[in-house]
């Protein structure tokens, strides 16, 4: 899929790029392209803003269209439909040109004027600066209190201590950001997935600012989805070093234990032996698969490793 309003053509290769979901925020958009404009053209450098309507139903992408005709900066980039906040932001850091890739939400609680302050940390030689809120301008019990269990979670399991997971203000060096592989809702987890890049995280203290149009479309129930997604990156470190081999001996194991089990159980009941064979067996080769997937996909990342 290829930008709205994007030559393939174009020669204009910007510095920074820009990249912001957004989901039915007609009245945000306009402010938020002035707030990036004003926050980086005093710096001198070039720039683009890549944003990404993950299917608005409202007049958003209309809105984001005017503007792009008079702002060439602008890349609009559609999608059919709603796929959620990480595959709008993979998308703009797909389309994104930059070397720098600065990420952010798109209802206007997040602070441009942040950025230029994010590139000085980067240039001391980082990999990515992540934000953390201060003063954060949200509901205690629904927002706060939930992220501040998640963020303890995070840093317990993955032992990457960040205060803000969920901030989504951060810049990348892009090369290191477009090698980061993400998965379902796993944005909030990017510093996490960069270590095996061998990143270099850096955190700082930005802005928050309350709500100033429409509704956050986020509640109590993305808890669940960060457990799950949890266990899978926890799963990806543990393996991430010779997954083959690590999950073959799981499948080697259950495959053994199949046998053992068929034998130890065929003077019983032919179904209850039938299905517990047939489970272990199922196992076994599930593991073997997995370890296959694991396998090329760190095998992928690694590649363009320097």
């Amino acid at each position: 899929m290829f930008p709205e309003n994007r030559s393939p053509a174009s020669e204009f290769v910007p510095e920074i790029s820009v990249c912001v979901p957004i989901y039915n925020e007609e009245d945000s958009v306009g402010p938020l392209c002035e707030a990036i404009v004003a926050a980086l053209e005093p710096t001198g450098r070039d720039f683009e803003m890549v944003l990404v309507d993950d299917g608005s139903t409202d007049l958003s992408v209309e809105r984001l269209t005017k503007i792009a005709e008079r702002d060439p900066r602008l890349v609009v980039v559609c999608f059919q439909r709603n796929y959620g906040q990480t595959a709008a932001m993979m998308a703009g850091i797909d389309h994104a040109r930059g070397r720098y890739v600065v990420t952010m939400d798109g209802d206007l609680q997040n602070d441009p004027l942040d950025i230029p302050m994010m590139l000085e940390k980067l240039d001391k030689g980082y990999d990515l600066v992540v934000g953390y809120r201060i003063n954060r301008q949200d509901k205690f019990f629904s927002r706060k209190l939930p992220s501040k269990i998640a963020n303890a979670l995070i840093g317990w399991t993955t032992g990457l201590r960040i205060r803000d997971n969920g901030c989504s203000l951060k810049v990348y060096r892009a090369d290191v950001i477009q090698r980061t592989p993400l998965y379902a809702d796993m944005h909030r987890f990017i510093p996490v997935m960069s270590l095996p890049l061998g990143a270099r995280v850096a955190e700082v203290g930005v802005r928050h600012h309350a709500r100033r149009f429409g509704e956050s479309k986020y509640g109590l129930s993305r808890i669940f989805k960060v457990l799950l997604d949890l266990v899978t990156i926890k799963t990806l470190q543990l393996f991430s070093r010779r997954p083959l081999a690590r999950f073959s001996s799981g499948a080697t194991l259950s495959a053994l234990a199949a046998v053992v089990m068929h034998f130890a159980l065929r003077s019983e009941d032919v179904v209850i032996s039938t299905t517990v064979t047939g489970l272990l067996f199922g196992l076994s080769v599930f593991l073997f698969f997995l370890g296959l997937v694991t396998g090329a996909m760190y095998q992928g990342s690694e590649k363009g490793s320097p």
